[in-house]
């Protein structure tokens, strides 16, 4: 079993990423175990076909709730932690597929992660408020903001610094692994702009296989979506047979599949139409898996 460790998390910025020299043992690792999880609230639903036999056996909704997560409250970080991480271990709550981690993280201001190292994963940030300092042993220095979406592939391996870069602002910001389908890969890093007028009615795709429309591709047979909805809009997504849905209520409320959700919240969907509804300045991130 593999065993990923940031080693260095002292809120202070190093000036070198070329070497990981770890400046103390944190218990911030992560057992990379990578089953579905397997959540406490759940409704079946059969769809019936024409001779009345259930035509999509294994429809499933299961529910995640945000007071469910596990947490990591330090003086300069407050984070919830949707599957096992770091101290936070859940054997039902591993992952969902491919999806491995949803961080919650909330950075005080002038402070971060400092140089760690990843590898063998297909790693997202996605910024809500503030802004997200990155810089890597490959060379890249960047600050994302919300409309964004950075990712950082570690490949054969990589070591990278994360920091909130105001004095006066806290930065609210999504951390997202994704398992890769190949092990060994180069390092690669990519910074996006996404359409936030469009999100309003309908979804944008964010990242991919294949990259299209502009997305990130990535290693995985996974697309990323994220969908705004307020009012009496609504929004459906269908979900080809074979495949699951993690539904993640990134701030605000709606309700999915007749089931209300609030900001952290999750829906875990198996072969169903996905539909979106009451949204109160509700923004969601669909990842449809395979």
């Amino acid at each position: 079993m593999d065993r990923y460790h940031i080693d260095s998390l002292k809120p202070e910025r190093l000036d070198g990423l070329s070497r990981v020299d770890p400046v103390e043992s944190v218990s911030y690792g992560l057992i990379a175990c990578w089953p579905t999880c397997c959540l406490e609230e759940s409704v079946g639903h059969g769809r019936q076909g024409p001779s009345g036999d259930a035509e999509r056996q294994a429809v499933v909704v299961e529910i995640r709730r945000a007071d469910e997560r596990g947490r990591t409250n330090w003086a300069w970080l407050d984070s919830r932690h949707t599957f096992s991480f770091g101290e936070y271990f859940d054997p039902s709550n591993l992952g969902f597929r491919t999806l491995r981690v949803i961080n919650d993280d909330r950075v005080q201001p002038g402070a971060g992660f400092g140089a760690h190292p990843h590898h063998d994963m297909e790693i997202l940030s996605y910024v809500l408020e503030g802004a997200l300092e990155h810089r890597d042993s490959l060379g890249n220095g960047s600050v994302i903001r919300p409309g964004e979406i950075q990712h950082m592939r570690a490949g054969t391996g990589v070591v990278h610094s994360e920091y909130n870069p105001s004095h006066t602002e806290p930065t609210h910001f999504l951390q997202i692994w994704i398992v890769p389908g190949r092990r060994g890969l180069p390092p690669a890093y990519g910074q996006y702009r996404f359409d936030g007028e469009r999100a309003a009615s309908d979804f944008v795709l964010l990242a991919s296989r294949d990259g299209r429309d502009g997305s990130v591709a990535l290693e995985q047979d996974v697309d990323l979506l994220v969908t705004r909805l307020d009012g009496a809009a609504s929004r459906s997504y269908d979900l080809r047979q074979g495949r699951s849905a993690w539904v993640h209520v990134v701030r605000g409320s709606a309700v999915v599949n007749g089931r209300v959700l609030v900001e952290g919240d999750a829906a875990a969907v198996t072969d169903e139409l996905i539909t979106l509804t009451n949204g109160q300045h509700a923004e969601l991130l669909v990842f449809d898996l395979a």
